[in-house]
């Protein structure tokens, strides 16, 4: 277990807050700790985020987590732990199911009975891909795959009890830290000539660091929060897979050309959907935010990657 405590509180920050965060290891959990670490959000002596990961906090365990969050007398849960291998979980649907809606069962329900604010993170995977607009949060969600099913449960058994908490859906996330498609993109820009992406899946490449912001923005903000609320956080601007690749190996000055192909012409076991875009006006308008276009935030993450990586 990590744990972070600074100075230099902003006023939210002045009273005794405990802050855990879940899945640390993973790239949301990473940028957070950047976010803290680098002092955009820091806070006071009172104050402490807690950084774990299943090796020190298995969410599925009801009574590890109870014990943890009495102990350390935590006020804010972050829930960032998931599993997120999507063609994976349509052979491994018992432990997507166990950590993605057991695990959150278990985090929700401790939640509610212990008084603790909860921020989750679910996806647009949720939702079926047939719109033609953009899903707003109260959209009827109807996954296609074994993980979209997976998330909808967490998503649910936070809805079901009834304690103020966030529920924040984003959309094809990546970062520097991990395996997602812009490592994926940048290690096959130096390593092929050509390269073939769908093109005709539409949706918004969201940038981790920008979510964990947001995040602790609204934690900041989380008394305007009194039920389970659903949100949809991604950066704006919409494309398709094939357009966030061209525009990686652009932006990277790799050699490599992109060529677009259909969903059908690339199979995979897990059935994703066309268009997943978000509606974000609601998080926008409830927390005053400003959500940079996803091209912008995607030159400000290869700024911070390493030529040689």
């Amino acid at each position: 277990m990590n744990e972070l405590t600074q100075n230099n509180a902003p006023n939210f920050m002045k009273k005794l807050q405990n802050i855990l965060i879940t899945g640390s290891n993973g790239q949301l959990g990473r940028c957070l700790q950047d976010a803290v670490c680098g002092g955009r959000y820091a806070v006071s002596d009172t104050s402490n985020f807690f950084f774990t990961d299943i090796e020190e906090l298995d969410i599925t365990d009801i009574c590890a987590v109870s014990d943890f969050v009495y102990e350390n007398k935590i006020d804010c849960i972050i829930n960032a732990a998931a599993y997120t291998a999507v063609d994976n979980a349509e052979d491994e649907s018992e432990e997507a199911f166990d950590i993605n809606a057991t695990g959150v069962w278990v985090v929700s329900h401790i939640c509610m009975e212990q008084n603790v604010f909860l921020i989750h993170i679910s996806t647009d995977y949720v939702f079926d891909g047939n719109a033609t607009a953009p899903y707003k949060p109260n959209a009827r969600p109807n996954p296609v795959s074994v993980y979209g099913k997976s998330k909808l449960a967490g998503e649910q058994a936070i809805l079901d009890d009834c304690s103020p908490s966030v529920i924040i859906r984003t959309s094809w996330l990546y970062s520097q830290y991990g395996h997602n498609f812009l490592n994926t993109m940048l290690k096959l820009g130096k390593e092929k000539k050509d390269i073939y992406v769908v093109d005709d899946q539409y949706g918004a490449p969201t940038n981790a660091h920008n979510l964990a912001d947001v995040i602790l923005n609204i934690i900041e903000q989380k008394d305007k929060i009194k039920r389970p609320t659903v949100f949809h956080y991604a950066n704006e601007g919409v494309t398709t897979w094939c357009g966030f690749a061209k525009e990686i190996m652009k932006m990277a000055q790799l050699p490599c050309v992109v060529h677009p192909i259909t969903t059908t012409e690339y199979s995979t076991k897990a059935k994703r959907p066309a268009y997943s875009v978000l509606e974000l006006s609601k998080i926008k308008k409830q927390f005053k935010i400003k959500i940079p276009d996803w091209t912008e935030s995607l030159q400000r993450e290869l700024s911070l990657i390493p030529n040689d990586a």
